[in-house]
């Protein structure tokens, strides 16, 4: 008998990506405060390393997502720079 796969972390049917965030200095709390209330982020989360935030965003179709990091995301006053990964299942 095969073993069931556990169910998805996120909602089935929708691409989710991993959005790794450069900040100026200065503009970390407002920037910040406009990428977590924007459509298709689901979280936000500050790190220590080369990235200063880890957005993660959540759209149905690529398109999709690719305006919410380049429209929305990057637009941000005080975004210095982005790294988008997708998630995909195995």
């Amino acid at each position: 008998m095969l073993a069931k796969r556990p169910p998805p972390l996120y909602n089935a049917g929708m691409l989710k990506a991993y959005i790794l965030i450069k900040l100026m200095p200065g503009f970390e709390p407002d920037a910040l405060a406009q990428i977590k209330a924007m459509h298709g982020v689901k979280s936000l989360d500050l790190v220590f390393g080369g990235w200063d935030a880890v957005a993660v965003a959540e759209e149905k179709t690529l398109l999709d997502l690719t305006r919410t990091v380049i429209s929305q995301v990057r637009a941000v006053q005080g975004v210095q720079d982005t790294l988008t990964l997708l998630s995909c299942e195995f």
